[in-house]
């Protein structure tokens, strides 16, 4: 009971300090006219304009082309009420870290800063979380379980399969709970199926807005890449890659023992030889590349938060990024 309290505590503490930072750094930052993190082009008209290199076809407005005899496209006004899903990894893989954080505690972070951007002005926000056993929803967050999860034939609870997720809400509060949901959740041997996880924000089919998937990714690309494409039919979607440095290149510091944190297998490598570290970082750089063509194929953005560099100043910078395009007609 001692260690759960204190994990308990350890969570309440790292989730204050973050929502802390996150205010003060973004308020000001990234103030605007907008509801969300990735500010979609909406779906109610509004007003035609010239087309430009980069507009989406599909949105052309052929009676205006007509009458002017120049290429229009009609713009939409985005949605005032946005609803905002979170698919948060939070498989064993993510409980490492060689520089200035864990990979699992920028999981918490990245969660924290869509809360803090999204919840405004009516917006609502859910999540469904994977762990190593299975895709779950956080430990204590019993306000929002609705159905027990139940097997097929004999009508008893299954426990590999708590299909049960955390709908949206609308509120600082009701956000506030689910941050300290997830931020409670322990982490558990094994590999969570990550395509199982996007999958359950695709069931039922909601209302358009956001989908955030916040994992390393490092699942095989096979089992995630159609579910994320499926989610970007409907929804604006944003991947939050986490990475630490250790997994893109090996240091040169002898014989080193590494553990698999899914499976609990060791493995001795002697990281003096060259050739072993060269043949890593290719096959690493090979693994991140697979993993963008995937995300770009499926029509994601995708931000990349390393665990060595300031991720609050990479998200700004991301946002600002993203909102430049759109303003320039493209979206990605």
């Amino acid at each position: 009971m001692e260690n759960a309290g204190g994990s308990t505590a350890r969570a309440e503490a790292v989730l204050g300090r973050l929502q802390l930072l996150v205010t003060r750094k973004l308020d000001g930052l990234l103030q605007g006219d907008y509801v969300g993190l990735l500010p979609g082009p909406g779906s109610e008209a509004g007003e035609s304009r010239e087309y430009r290199p980069g507009d989406d076809v599909r949105r052309m407005d052929w009676p205006v082309t007509a009458r002017t005899t120049l290429p229009h496209v009609r713009r939409t006004v985005a949605d005032r009420e946005l609803e905002t899903w979170l698919a948060v990894d939070l498989s064993a893989s993510l409980e490492f870290g060689t520089a200035l954080s864990l990979k699992s505690d920028l999981v918490l972070a990245a969660a924290t800063a869509m809360a803090h951007l999204t919840v405004r002005g009516g917006n609502r926000i859910g999540a469904v979380v994977g762990t190593g056993t299975g895709v779950r929803p956080p430990e204590r967050a019993s306000r929002w379980r609705r159905k027990a999860a139940t097997a097929s034939t004999t009508g008893a609870e299954s426990p590999q399969a708590p299909f049960v997720r955390m709908p949206a809400r609308p509120g600082r509060k009701e956000a506030q709970g689910l941050l300290r949901a997830i931020a409670r959740t322990r982490i558990q041997p094994g590999r969570a199926d990550l395509g199982a996880l996007i999958e359950m924000l695709n069931r039922p089919p909601r209302r358009r807005g956001v989908a955030v998937v916040i994992s390393d990714f490092m699942a095989p690309v096979e089992g995630w890449a159609r579910p994320v494409r499926k989610l970007g039919v409907r929804h604006d979607v944003l991947a939050v890659e986490v990475v630490d440095p250790r997994e893109l290149e090996l240091p040169d510091v002898g014989v080193m023992t590494l553990a698999d944190p899914e499976t609990g297998l060791l493995h001795e490598v002697q990281t003096a030889d060259p050739e072993l570290r060269r043949r890593y970082a290719e096959a690493a750089g090979e693994q991140r590349a697979a993993i963008a063509r995937a995300l770009r194929a499926a029509g994601a953005s995708h931000l990349r938060l390393r665990t060595d560099t300031d991720w609050l100043l990479d998200m700004v910078r991301f946002v600002a990024a993203q909102r430049h395009a759109r303003t320039r007609g493209t979206t990605r």
